[in-house]
């Protein structure tokens, strides 16, 4: 929750640079936390999962 007020407040005053308002930054913002929140965890276990099988996968074959 304060999560989203603090990105809706960053993307109010990001908005507002143009001079013309800030709700659809206010929105823009809080939209991107909540898609970051699910995205970037999401990405580092896809990323640490490839790694590991590049790494398995890797010493597989030094072996044989």
């Amino acid at each position: 929750m304060i999560g989203d007020a603090i990105a809706g407040w960053i993307g109010n005053r990001i908005d507002r640079r143009d001079g013309e308002g800030g709700t659809l930054g206010t929105i823009a913002g809080v939209l991107s936390w909540k898609a970051a929140k699910k995205i970037v965890p999401a990405a580092l276990v896809i990323g640490g999962a490839a790694y590991a099988y590049r790494h398995f996968t890797k010493s597989r074959q030094e072996v044989a």
